[in-house]
């Protein structure tokens, strides 16, 4: 039986030009570009045909419809793979995915770079009261700047609640700053968080032992709602919290609550729990809050990145378990299936 070649669709564009170069590179990947401006019926018909989906990571970018949820796998029979935009994976359902025997890949660590200098970038701002002093320029109410004390990031202890891919490369460049640097990861022993260049500590004592606290962990059902009111209430008065990695760790009513009564100094904030926020959300007019729409990572070289990771994840899965297996479970499912699809003895 000739193998059928690998058909890899994704919806209107891709994350970067880079996706589509590299799958260029493998003759046998058939990508195709699935339009979203004709009737849902079609979309879905034509996902239907994909082995391959490559899927945006926004939940808000992302029609409902398309997200990989248990009635999507079901439509779409022949799928093997799915690989997220980037390093997230909202839009994706793992469980689903390993019930339905679909490898499902993030691109994670290639847009490491970009959100670790969007997050050390906040800290200082925040730290010198950029937002604030911009405010009152903009108002013409500066007044005497002393009212507008800032503080220096050098020696400060700083807390990462996650230390994958973005956390490790933040604390690396913290260490230029001698920060000591503590970190919360139930994944990951003394041992290699020292090695990744930071103290394991637990995420009470970090909350409480932390002037910046920034967030770097997915999002999951444990860390959904993860800084709540209770933990901001642990922290130091006047620190800083800085969220680069998902909306809904952060409650954003607690933050509010803790920022208009002045128990924190400051929030850098990157995502949210509607994205963009509304114009009117309270956050955005605080004078003590840095805002930005979900783009750390949207630089020319993250993107690039994450693209070229997404299309070798989808040639690497001709031959083997893709890299970065979100449900490595499946590994050995998925190579049984793959190989039954596509008509050919296994690799």
């Amino acid at each position: 039986m000739a193998q059928a070649r690998f058909r890899v669709g994704y919806l209107n564009r891709p994350m970067n030009e880079a996706f589509l170069a590299t799958a260029a590179g493998d003759p046998r990947l058939d990508v195709r570009r699935i339009t979203t401006d004709q009737p849902e019926a079609a979309v879905l018909a034509a996902l239907a045909e994909c082995h391959g989906y490559y899927a945006s990571a926004s939940r808000q970018e992302l029609a409902p419809a398309y997200h990989v949820t248990p009635a999507l796998l079901a439509r779409m029979p022949r799928l093997l793979v799915v690989a997220s935009y980037g390093a997230g994976y909202d839009t994706i359902d793992v469980e689903a995915c390993t019930a339905a025997g679909v490898a499902a890949v993030n691109q994670a660590g290639g847009n490491a770079e970009g959100v670790a200098e969007h997050a050390l970038g906040m800290m200082l701002l925040l730290l010198k009261r950029q937002p604030e002093t911009q405010a009152a320029m903009r108002a013409g109410t500066v007044g005497p700047r002393h009212l507008f004390m800032g503080r220096e990031l050098v020696g400060r202890p700083v807390g990462l609640i996650g230390l994958g891919h973005v956390g490790a490369r933040v604390a690396r460049l913290l260490d230029v700053f001698g920060c000591r640097v503590l970190a919360a990861d139930p994944a990951l022993d003394a041992a290699e968080i020292a090695a990744r260049g930071a103290t394991k500590v637990e995420l009470p004592e970090l909350l409480a032992s932390s002037d910046v606290v920034s967030v770097h962990c997915p999002l999951t059902a444990a860390t959904r709602g993860l800084i709540g009111a209770e933990a901001i209430a642990r922290m130091r008065p006047g620190a800083i919290l800085v969220n680069t990695a998902r909306g809904f760790i952060v409650d954003e009513d607690a933050l509010l609550s803790a920022l208009r009564e002045g128990r924190l100094g400051g929030a850098g904030l990157d995502v949210w729990e509607e994205e963009p926020p509304p114009v009117l959300h309270p956050l955005l007019s605080h004078p003590a809050v840095l805002a930005s729409p979900h783009t750390a990572g949207v630089t020319a070289e993250s993107r690039a990145r994450v693209a070229t990771f997404a299309a070798e994840a989808f040639i690497a899965a001709l031959d083997g378990p893709p890299p970065r297996l979100l449900n490595p479970e499946v590994a050995a499912r998925f190579a049984e299936r793959r190989d039954a699809v596509l008509g050919r003895a296994a690799a």
